[in-house]
Order: C-alpha cells, then structure tokens, then sequence
C-alpha cells in the first residue's frame, strides 16, 4: 500500500515493479469482492465470481498489508514529528475527507431509516469505528505508530503476539479491535522479514519454472481447504495468509519479469486512488445493469468490478485537472512536517 500503495513522497525511480504488479493484484481483488458481494446481495442470488471471491478470502487482505510493512525499515528511525506526518496525518486526511464523501452519498439512506438526528451519531461513529470500505487506511496509521512506539521490544515476541491474536479469530464487533488482531501480524511480518520477501521475488524472476510448480502446489492446496471450509480454521488461516500474499507476490515478480499486464501495474502505482473512489462508479454501474436485468450475475459483477477500478482512476484524472486534486494530494496546509518533492498518493516511504 514503500509499500502498501499508500501514500508518496519517494521519486518513481525508486519503485519496485514487483511490487506494483502485487499491490494491483490486491487492489482489483478489493475492487472485486466488493462488487461481486455488493451484487450478490442485490441479486439475491450467486454468480461465477463468487469462486474467485471466496478463493481469494485467505489472502486478500493479508498481502495488502505484508507489503505494506516492507519498506517501513527505511524510515522507522525518522524522528517522530515526521513519522507521525507521513504514516499517520497523511492518512487520516484521506480518510476523514473521503469518509464525508462517501457519508454524504449515503447520508439520505440513513435518515430515511433512523432520521437526521441518527445520522449525526452515525457520522461521529467513524471517529472511533473505521467506516466502511475505508477501514484499511484506518488501521494503516495504527500499526505503524505501534511498530515504533516497540522497536525496544523483542521482535520475535511482538511477532509470536501477534500470530496467536491472528489465530484467536477474535470477533468483538468493533472493526478497529477484530480487523488490528486479524492483521497486524501480517504488517509486521512485511516489515521484519522484507530482506527474505525480497530474496524470495528474485528467486522467483531467476527460477521462475520452480516458482510455477510451488505456486501449482499452493493454488491447490488453497483451492482445497477452501472448499473444505478449512481456510478459517486458527493455524489454517495464518498458513493460508501467508502462503497466499508469497504466492501474490511470486505471481508480481513473474509478471514484472516478462513485462506483462502492465494496466496491472499501473494500478498498482495508483492503488489507493483506486481503494478510496471506487465505491461511486461501483454503486453507479451495479444499480444501472440490475435495473436492465439483461446480464447474468456473474457477468454484472466481472463488469462492475472493472468499472469500479477503471471509474476510480477516471475520477482521479478528472479531479487533478480540474482543480480537485485535494481529494488525491494533501494539501501542504495539512502537513506537519517540511514536505518532500512529489508527495502524491503513491506507493512510498
């Protein structure tokens, strides 16, 4: 989302394509379960992506926030005021700015159900309960402050803490707590094993005949336990996590290697342009090919999804040419610290 897609401030010379190609793969999954799911329900009934979505479930997320944690070593040490402005003010601007907007679409909904009063409570609720699609780039600023604020603690012990809470498959009902238990040892692994995460891509680019017989192994034994409702057993699903975002990023470093799917790529660069603006043309193209009824759901997933990611970055092009790029680049008003060269909503330090 550096990283996890998340926010720049390093130059793109600096860029791993690998890396890229990882982080598009996460980002269309996202796209993808939201859609697919969003139909579904909409439908009331299943289509084809339904396999896709639940074959991903395992991994999705994992992968997203492994990556994020790789190149946290390289700016950890940063003195606290410029930490806290990249890894925690950088992110809880575009997430309170695009809680509002995606709050404001939603808004007549919930005071046709509850009325306006509700809706002020509602709103004031996401201070303390990630809204919505938008709880990834909640718990981001979460984990790194923690990874700091314990560099003085045994890694080994943070890390063995943090696994036994991923298996604890702890359900509290409060996004922050379940969704920090569930992931944190997946940000933390990024970030402590990033120099045998990295040694493993090159393995996969010099070896990549090995790498497609390991990743054959995996895509069937993830099929597997998946269709044996096994993948959210304790210890299953940590396994599964892990193998699933090696396997992502097995898949990134092979594609970087021949030079293929590079519109992968480039969603990739811009994953988080797409995680906060795909929700509007998802919801927009869902209600429109239901309402025509002409398409089988799984098809109206598979488009929605691609209208979704495509919708996005449309979006983010419209508004960086149209005075607009406050929804994509933080204002320097909103910075703490001295601002660096090209710090724009790419994946970075």
């Amino acid at each position: 989302m550096s990283n996890s897609g998340t926010i720049s401030a390093s130059p793109a010379s600096e860029r791993v394509d690998w890396v890229d190609y990882a982080k598009g793969i996460c980002i269309v999954m996202v796209v993808m379960m939201h859609s697919t799911l969003g139909v579904e329900a909409s439908a009331g009934k299943h289509g084809f992506m339904h396999v896709l979505v639940e074959f991903a479930r395992p991994f999705r997320m994992p992968d997203f926030f492994l990556i994020s944690g790789l190149f946290l070593a390289r700016v950890i040490n940063r003195d606290w005021r410029t930490y806290l402005d990249r890894k925690v003010v950088h992110f809880f601007y575009f997430y309170f700015l695009w809680v509002a907007i995606q709050f404001a679409f939603k808004a007549p909904s919930f005071a046709a159900d509850h009325g306006w009063a509700h809706v002020g409570f509602l709103y004031l609720e996401t201070f303390y309960e990630p809204f919505g699609t938008l709880w990834f780039i909640y718990m981001l600023p979460v984990f790194f402050v923690l990874t700091k604020a314990t560099l003085r603690v045994p890694a080994p012990l943070i890390w063995l803490v943090a696994a036994a809470l991923e298996m604890a498959h702890i359900q509290t009902g409060w996004t922050a707590i379940d969704e920090f238990a569930a992931r944190f040892v997946y940000f933390y692994s990024g970030y402590l094993f990033a120099n045998y995460v990295f040694r493993f891509a090159s393995f996969v680019q010099a070896w990549p005949i090995i790498a497609g017989y390991l990743l054959a192994v995996w895509f069937v034994a993830n099929s597997l336990l998946v269709l044996a409702d096994l993948a959210i057993r304790p210890g299953i699903s940590l396994a599964l996590g892990m193998a699933g975002a090696l396997a992502v990023i097995a898949v990134g470093a092979l594609l970087a290697k021949m030079k293929w799917l590079d519109g992968l790529r480039f969603c990739g660069e811009h994953s988080i342009v797409i995680y906060l603006a795909f929700f509007l043309p998802m919801v927009v193209v869902r209600v429109v090919l239901l309402k025509l009824n002409i398409l089988d759901v799984g098809l109206v997933s598979l488009i929605d999804t691609i209208c979704g990611v495509l919708g996005a970055l449309a979006i983010c092009r419209f508004a960086m040419r149209t005075g607009l790029g406050f929804l994509f680049v933080r204002p320097q008003r909103y910075w703490i610290a001295p601002k660096q060269p090209r710090a724009t909503l790419q994946a970075a330090e």
